[in-house]
């Protein structure tokens, strides 16, 4: 940064339009937290978590084709109805996803699209480690879906996902191995979803790893050495080595794969189609298509453009894609509720003296939309899992007592409702021990299924540290971490930061645990959680 301010004028100018473009880009993490930036040449993109990759390339935008782009970024669901039910007019110009698949879906959506460009391409594959590909006989020869699903049954190999319901890597890959497995050969409907749903659990039984974004997907798997693969786009695989250092071998199925198309999409009610048509027009030149293939490792989508030797030359089979939402939903359903493993969640919550008031308001309306209260779509694949083991261990001047709630695989209703009255008796009194809570909450987790560690059973097992403030009671940080370090588990704690959290030392509790943090200080606590929920 320094060698570059002190050359010259021109990559001063590139140099400070990348940085405004990070800025403005980071303001939006769920397209809500403040407003993006507007002007005669800003175009205001809400756009998938996908897209941040690109941009050092769009900052070059503003120089180019005269376009300065400003970036809110979302989740796939909660964008898709925030345009679908107006929320984006007005604010936003466009959208840009990795496909408009899913919005295209919701009613009263294709209403508020104008033109739609596809910028670049990139399928959602297998990864595996060389020595698990060559196992499988699958380096050199080609494998289907149907034969990685009866490897994965027979736990001959182990992968991780993103949440379909947070994450559009996600949902393409069950939408494909769910086409693949159900040989309809069109789309899938709610019938072919629940007979094929047996054959997607044996399927599911080897994944190991989930997250509720790419990003974090490929940074946990490469901590991981208990992992063979991941499903995810062909471009972050492209990139992706294991624990170990060696690249991954990429598995094409025959029969077919889910591809995302990235459409930059004008919104109906924009009045920057101008604006809209150079940037598009941009994007899709030579040069830049070269550039987005070299840099993000995504094919191309103009043909005076090859794809190089990195893709292949085998040709790809597109499968169907769900023609109802009903059907879209359907399937993310049973994905959480009946196909995937079970998850167990100990929620460490904040009820010191500084919580009360709103604040404490705010926790119970949290753990209500967890239990359902919550209708959007968003909120109702955010809610507590059909088979999922729930703890919940508030804490003030000491850590109180865990108490944990299963919900079952049919009828959840009555144990819902016995959370949410749970949480609407929380009160706020006493101090701030947040280290004797998340002690707490690890051995809880060691005591009960999975045995010593919690990590040998068959769930995901996450914990959920909530707090408004700094530690002033119990033990120190560096206790925890001592404590931690004993343990030998790979449990994750996501860290919400709320009020006046210590942000630096939540910071090195995400890092010491593998888990990350969510900043509620701008957005709700609600909304924070909801977000969580995909990494679990």
């Amino acid at each position: 940064m320094r060698r570059a301010i002190t050359t010259a004028p021109a990559l001063l100018l590139a140099v400070l339009m990348a940085v405004l473009l990070a800025v403005t880009a980071a303001c939006g993490g769920n397209g809500e937290d403040a407003p993006p930036e507007d002007g005669p040449d800003v175009l205001r993109v809400l756009a998938g978590s996908e897209i941040k990759d690109l941009e050092p390339l769009l900052a070059k935008a503003a120089g180019a084709a005269g376009v300065k782009v400003s970036l809110s970024y979302t989740g796939t669901l909660d964008g898709a109805e925030q345009v679908a039910n107006g929320g984006a007019d007005g604010r936003y110009d466009a959208v840009w996803f990795s496909s408009n698949r899913y919005l295209s879906l919701i009613d009263g959506a294709s209403a508020r699209l104008s033109t739609q460009t596809k910028i670049m391409l990139s399928p959602v594959v297998l990864g595996l480690s060389r020595a698990k590909a060559r196992e499988l006989g699958w380096d050199t020869g080609q494998a289907t879906w149907t034969d990685i699903a009866e490897a994965a049954r027979k736990h001959r190999f182990t992968f991780g996902m993103t949440n379909p319901a947070s994450s559009n890597s996600g949902f393409s890959a069950l939408v494909g191995v769910a086409a693949a497995l159900s040989d309809a050969g069109e789309a899938l409907d709610q019938t072919q979803i629940a007979a094929v749903t047996p054959r997607l659990t044996g399927f599911f039984s080897a994944q190991t790893l989930t997250a509720g974004s790419s990003g974090w997907l490929a940074d946990a798997f490469r901590r991981r050495t208990d992992v063979d693969g991941l499903i995810n786009y062909e471009s972050v695989l492209l990139g992706l080595r294991t624990a170990s250092g060696e690249p991954l071998t990429l598995v094409y199925p025959g029969d077919g794969v889910v591809t995302a198309d990235y459409p930059l999409t004008l919104l109906a009610s924009s009045a920057k189609k101008e604006l809209y048509g150079k940037l598009t027009a941009w994007l899709r030149t030579p040069g830049v298509q070269r550039e987005i293939m070299t840099t993000t490792a995504r094919r191309p989508i103009v043909p005076e453009v090859r794809p190089d030797a990195r893709f292949g030359t085998a040709p790809l089979l597109e499968l169907p894609f769900p023609n109802r939402r009903s059907a879209a939903d359907a399937l993310i359903n049973a994905y959480l509720n009946q196909v995937r493993r079970p998850s167990r969640t100990v929620f460490v919550l904040d009820t010191s003296g500084s919580m009360e008031g709103d604040r404490i308001d705010a926790l119970k309306q949290a753990l209500a939309a967890l239990t359902g209260a919550d209708a959007s779509a968003s909120g109702r694949f955010s809610r507590f899992r059909n088979r999922e083991t729930v703890t919940l261990l508030p804490f003030n001047t000491v850590a109180g007592q865990a108490s944990t709630f299963t919900v079952p695989e049919r009828d959840p209703a009555a144990v819902l409702r016995r959370i949410r009255a749970y949480g609407d008796v929380l009160t706020a009194r006493g101090g701030t021990a947040i280290y004797d809570g998340l002690r707490g909450a690890y051995e809880t987790v060691r005591g009960g299924p999975g045995g010593s560690g919690g990590t040998g059973g068959e769930d995901f097992t996450s914990v959920v540290l909530m707090t408004d403030g700094e530690n002033t009671d119990g033990s120190s940080y560096e206790d925890f971490a001592g404590f931690y370090r004993t343990l030998g588990t790979r449990i994750p704690t996501f860290v919400v930061l709320f009020g006046d959290s210590d942000v630096s030392e939540m910071r090195q509790v995400a890092t010491l645990t593998g888990g990350a943090v969510f900043d509620a200080r701008q957005a709700s606590l609600a909304s924070a959680f909801k977000e969580i929920r995909g990494y679990q």
